[in-house]
C-alpha cells in the first residue's frame, strides 16, 4: 500500500494559486453578497483551502452603489464603532456610510464576516470597491465572475 498517496497538502503563501476576479454589485443583496465575496477572500471556493493562509483570490467589486438592502434597513439597521474615549461609542446607518462612500460600508460588512485576527487583516487588502464599471487593475487581467453562480 502506497502510504505517500494519502498526505494531505496545505498550501503555504509560496504555492497559493492567487487569482483577479471581478464581481459586480448591481441589484444584489448586500449580505448575501458580502458573504460570497467573503468566501472568495479566503479561497473557500478551491479545493486548495487551507484555513490558516491567505490563499484566498483579489476581488475587485464594480458598481458598488447600485447595491440594494431589503425593507428599511437603510434607516433602520445600526453599525457601531467605539473612539476609546469614555462616552465614545458612534452610531452609523448603511445610509451614512454609503454618503461617505460605498466602499466604507462594504469594507464595514465584510470586514465583519472575516476571521477577527492578523488573517483577516490581510485577507481585507485583497478587496477593492469602485462606484463604476471602471477599475484601475486591468494590468492584472481579471476574469469576470457570476457570483450568482455561487453557493
Amino acid at each position: 500500500m502506497d502510504t505517500l498517496s494519502y498526505k494531505t497538502i496545505s498550501v503555504n503563501k509560496a504555492t497559493a494559486n492567487k487569482e483577479w476576479v471581478v464581481v459586480d454589485a448591481t441589484g444584489q443583496h448586500l449580505g448575501r453578497f458580502a458573504s460570497k465575496v467573503a468566501k472568495i477572500l479566503r479561497g473557500k471556493y478551491k479545493p486548495s483551502y487551507t484555513p490558516h493562509v491567505d490563499c484566498g483570490d483579489n476581488v475587485i467589486i464594480i458598481n458598488a452603489d447600485k447595491i440594494e438592502l431589503t425593507g428599511n434597513k437603510w434607516n433602520d439597521r445600526i453599525y457601531l464603532s467605539y473612539t476609546g474615549y469614555p462616552g465614545g461609542q458612534r452610531e452609523k446607518t448603511p445610509a451614512q456610510l454609503m454618503q461617505k462612500g460605498s466602499d466604507r460600508l462594504f469594507l464595514k460588512v465584510v470586514k465583519g464576516m472575516l476571521p477577527k485576527n492578523r488573517l483577516g487583516a490581510q485577507l481585507l487588502r485583497n478587496l477593492y470597491i469602485y462606484d463604476g464599471t471602471d477599475h484601475k487593475h486591468q494590468a492584472q487581467q481579471p476574469k469576470n465572475l457570476d457570483i450568482n453562480s455561487l453557493k
